[in-house]
């Protein structure tokens, strides 16, 4: 197995494995500042609306997070 192939398959395991905890503290965040900003209980349409965001969030967060680790990781210069 080639480096290359070698990083990009951890760049996919650590962004797999980071997804959930940081989509789920995203959303958590985002549902509580928006509840408070309009000073009132999110629908269930909303919260489901944040719920999308933050996992869309989370996936560019943990992607760039897991490229820049494992190519330091892996022996990158830098």
């Amino acid at each position: 197995m080639s480096q290359t192939t070698a990083y990009w398959l951890w760049v996919i395991a650590l962004t797999l494995a980071l997804l959930y905890p940081a989509g789920k503290l995203i959303w958590v965040i985002s549902v509580r500042r928006l509840q408070r900003k309009l000073q009132r209980e999110l629908t269930d349409e909303e919260i489901d609306g944040q719920k999308g965001r933050a996992y869309f969030i989370a996936i560019v967060v943990c992607s760039v997070f897991s490229m820049l680790f494992n190519f330091r990781l892996l022996g990158g210069s830098g």
